[in-house]
């Protein structure tokens, strides 16, 4: 929509949490994007390195109120905020005097396009549905994303995915394309670093109760990714109602990273072919391509190589694995993102970067930390 050679100017509200924070690292070294407020509510007045120490060239910022006042008058606001708040602040935003921003949401309020499924997960009131911020998400008939990426470059409205919707539909969507698997018997079981859980203070989060110990949440069908998991997966090609999923996330002694294991049935197209094992890979193949051929931040690892939250940290990068388990007659697909990059705030530059009109790359790592 306008290219290479502009810079524009990008506020950032609910700076102070863990995905405000990750979003301004990456802006702050964003070649064609510089960072004007930077706003909260509780840390209003304070210094954003009180929050954010390791950000040393905006540790002296001083954090503002979050409020139309201070984010109007930016190309770029982007909201991370709790759930049920960024849905209010952008529409003070979109009654403001001036032009509106492009508006980019790390919450939830604008991920879901069921009404319904919103009240019953979420139980507020319904803000409506923006552009579904994942460039890979698969529509119907397609082998190689573009759709979604075409929608992306003509918005301005941003909703950026969960982060364990991330890990379980990159995992998932190519076998339900393909027709592979059995979208009526999925289950996912997710290992999750505590970042998160966000920096709301609890007892279980604390390092004396969460050291040493793995805790599963939300269990029994009540965490409020499942209805965004399923809608992504019914866009990728499953049949309207059809998609059935057990998912089951467990917090893990790591700060950041998700592991995602997700298995269902074969369909016979894998079960009676001579193959099993190469049939399901050609399937991913088509899709992300060998190490990252076919999707710059998806890499398909090589056959027999399984996925690790540690190569991943600190990165934009999703890595995925897919075996045949011919004892079990399942499918076994296991992701690894980093829930503060992919699963956050690199979805989000990745998607703002299309809405801009530069290259989906620009300022999203993708190399990463070791050990």
């Amino acid at each position: 929509m306008y290219g290479s050679g502009v810079t524009w100017t990008a506020a950032v509200a609910g700076a102070t949490g863990y995905a405000g924070g990750e979003v301004l690292r990456l802006l702050a070294a964003h070649p064609q994007i510089e960072i004007g407020a930077v706003t909260a509510n509780a840390s209003a007045g304070t210094r954003l390195g009180q929050h954010h120490p390791h950000l040393i060239g905006l540790a002296d910022r001083v954090v503002a109120p979050t409020d139309p006042e201070h984010l109007v008058g930016h190309d770029i606001v982007v909201l991370a905020l709790p759930h049920g708040v960024s849905g209010a602040v952008a529409a003070a935003l979109e009654q403001a005097d001036g032009p509106t921003p492009i508006l980019v949401d790390c919450g939830a309020d604008h991920r879901l396009t069921d009404a319904a499924a919103w009240q019953r997960f979420y139980g507020t009131d319904y803000a409506g549905a923006w552009t579904y911020g994942m460039p890979e998400l698969l529509h119907t008939g397609e082998t190689v994303a573009g759709a979604q990426r075409e929608q992306l470059a003509n918005t301005r409205r941003i909703a950026v995915p969960g982060c364990n919707v991330t890990a379980v539909t990159l995992a998932a969507q190519p076998g339900v394309a393909a027709g592979l698997i059995d979208p009526g018997r999925l289950n996912a079981v997710l290992a999750v670093g505590y970042s998160g859980a966000g920096k709301a203070l609890k007892p279980h989060l604390t390092a004396s109760e969460a050291l040493g110990s793995a805790q599963p949440y939300a269990v029994g069908g009540t965490h409020r990714h499942i209805p965004e998991i399923i809608q992504n997966l019914q866009v990728a090609g499953a049949a309207p109602d059809s998609v059935r999923l057990s998912f089951t996330p467990v917090l893990v002694p790591m700060s950041r990273g998700i592991l995602a294991t997700v298995t269902a049935p074969v369909t016979a197209a894998v079960s009676g072919s001579d193959d099993p094992d190469a049939v399901l890979r050609q399937a991913w193949e088509r899709v992300y391509g060998p190490t990252g051929a076919g999707e710059a931040l998806i890499h398909l690892l090589s056959a027999g190589v399984w996925p690790v939250t540690g190569a991943v940290a600190g990165t934009g990068v999703a890595t995925v694995q897919v075996a045949y388990d011919a004892a079990a007659g399942v499918a076994v697909i296991i992701c690894a993102i980093d829930n503060l990059g992919k699963g956050t705030a690199s979805a989000a530059v990745q998607s703002l970067n299309l809405a801009l009109g530069l290259p989906e790359t620009t300022g999203v790592i993708t190399e990463g930390v070791a050990p």
